[in-house]
């Protein structure tokens, strides 16, 4: 972004993001590229991405990684994927840490590796008491899955299925829901992601592919977000009123100061 380029007012930031990062592959493919280099070049993305949502006030970011149906891609490709995770890791994460992200891996971790599994929860560790922007990295996640163990957690409790309850055994408890969910490559579809959390988050379509997704596109995505009236339900009028009319979104909607 130029220095000219003004960016939007704190109250125009959404706290907390969410972004399905698609059209790495279709992005190589045009250059006539392997898939895998434009999943690279999409770690070079997100890093950006990361750095600006920081430096704007966002509070909490979350990013669509690799969905459980991810698996059914071709075994060069998961393969290759898997390598760059591991090499990001030993990568980003220490940048991450002087940057005061704390990194969070949110899906299924049985099944995974050894290797892959211990580098997710050391890249926790090294960045837990950070506290300037909570990065979400879904893996190995999808929406239905995140229901189901939510719901067979509350079960094992001996809880009722109520929504408070399985609200609070989701993946994402530690973070409100997202205010905005940006999905990017010219798709309008959630792909499975954040189906309870995103419930009444606003939704942003980019044609823009990932890797091309810069910090003009994300304040872009932002300024869309201001413009919106978030009812919750309510009435315009309601919503006008103030205190007297506070949006009620539910029991995943939670004030972000208490997190």
């Amino acid at each position: 972004m130029s220095g000219t380029q003004a960016r939007p007012p704190a109250a125009a930031v959404p706290h907390h993001v969410a972004i399905v990062m698609d059209g790495n592959g279709r992005w190589a493919t045009r250059r006539l590229l392997p898939r895998v280099a434009g999943h690279k070049q999409g770690v070079d993305s997100l890093r950006r991405c990361v750095q600006a949502c920081a430096a704007r006030g966002v509070g909490v970011l979350t990013v669509f990684a690799f969905s459980s149906e991810n698996w059914n891609r071709p075994a060069d490709e998961v393969s290759g994927l898997m390598e760059l995770l591991v090499a990001a890791l030993g990568r980003e994460v220490p940048r991450l840490a002087a940057d005061g992200v704390q990194l969070h891996f949110v899906g299924e971790r049985a099944g995974l590796s050894p290797r892959i599994a211990e580098g997710l929860a050391q890249a926790e560790a090294a960045t837990a008491h950070n506290q300037r922007l909570v990065l979400n990295v879904c893996f190995n996640y999808g929406g239905r899955w995140d229901m189901a163990q939510a719901a067979a957690k509350v079960a094992a409790q001996g809880l009722p299925l109520t929504e408070l309850n399985i609200d609070r055994a989701m993946a994402l408890a530690h973070v409100p829901d997202p205010d905005l969910l940006i999905r990017t490559g010219g798709e309008q579809r959630l792909s499975n992601f954040l189906l309870w959390q995103g419930a009444y988050s606003e939704l942003f379509f980019s044609d823009r592919l990932w890797p091309e997704f810069d910090e003009a596109a994300l304040d872009e995505a932002f300024a869309a977000f201001a413009s919106r009236e978030r009812r919750f339900g309510q009435t315009s009028a309601q919503v006008a009123a103030g205190p007297a009319g506070t949006p009620s979104p539910g029991p995943g909607v939670l004030d972000s100061a208490s997190h």
